[in-house]
């Protein structure tokens, strides 16, 4: 902006020439006319400095708001709900810096009125800055109003796709909840598939449960709450806890083994699951 800066450079010849006071003739200078003096001078240059503060503020802004038309420019080109977003984001970056930048030139405004800076010349050159400054807003307000044209031209294309995004999100979320119990159905099967249950105990508690009646097993309304649900895929040993152990249940003895660790008591090895499992999927094994 040619006429900001020569706006900056008057401010500056001003303050220089503020600061150049002449030499006294005489060696009596009054103390306190000089302290008065330079507090004039010093309220003058704060005054000077917020000025050109508010000013540079101006000018971020309007280089962010070129920035964003820039980008706004480029994405308008395409289509795709991605690139609608991003205009969209830009226009309203832009609106905001729009309305910061007013609400600082009004208070640029408002700052020359109040100051106390002297020369109607630099007034002058300094208003016309400002309304420099509200011509580049008023265009802006024009570019502006012609991107939520492009942007509104571009609504229903952009709605359209915006539905069928949604629709098509809707059936992904459909399948991936159908697929869930899909494979929560799967895998519930596949543990009952491979689940069975277990029971180790005297007689009397055998008895006591149903699970024994007159030397048979398994034969009446027996408690399957005392037996021990297990995956066999997983579990291939069962300690017992006994010096005495005997499978009443009919597994193939080929498939398992009972074996006594140190202190006699005995270990139930299924040594092939497949086979152990196949004729029942109970296991009850009688001890003492």
């Amino acid at each position: 902006m040619k006429k900001a800066l020569f706006f900056a450079v008057c401010l500056l010849a001003f303050a220089s020439c503020k600061k150049e006071q002449p030499a006294p003739a005489v060696q009596t200078v009054v103390v306190e006319g000089n302290d008065s003096l330079q507090s004039i001078i010093d309220q003058r240059e704060k005054e000077i400095e917020d000025i050109m503060a508010v000013f540079n503020e101006i000018q971020e802004g309007l280089n962010s708001i070129t920035e964003a038309e820039n980008r706004v420019t480029l994405a308008k080109t395409g289509e795709g709900s991605d690139r609608a977003s991003k205009i969209m984001a830009d226009i309203r970056f832009i609106q905001t810096k729009m309305k910061e930048n007013k609400d600082l030139i009004e208070k640029l405004r408002k700052q020359l009125n109040e100051s106390s800076i002297q020369g109607e010349e630099l007034k002058k050159t300094m208003q016309k800055t400002i309304d420099g400054l509200v011509a580049q807003m008023e265009e802006k307000d024009r570019q502006l109003a012609e991107l939520r044209q492009i942007v509104n031209d571009k609504d229903v294309k952009i709605n359209q796709m915006g539905e069928a995004i949604t629709t098509l999100n809707n059936d992904v979320s459909e399948l991936r909840t159908e697929n869930t119990q899909k494979q929560q159905t799967i895998d519930n099967q596949d543990k009952q598939l491979h689940q069975a249950y277990y029971v180790y105990g005297t007689k009397s508690e055998l008895k006591e449960q149903n699970i024994l009646e007159k030397g048979e097993v398994l034969k009446s309304n027996f408690n399957k709450n005392y037996f021990t649900k297990i995956d066999i895929r997983n579990q291939k040993s069962i300690k017992l806890y006994s010096k005495s152990a005997k499978v009443l249940t009919s597994h193939p003895a080929s498939s398992y083994r009972l074996e006594q660790d140190a202190t006699k008591q005995y270990t139930l090895h299924i040594t092939d699951p497949d086979n152990f499992w196949r004729t029942s999927k109970y296991l009850v094994i009688l001890v003492k």
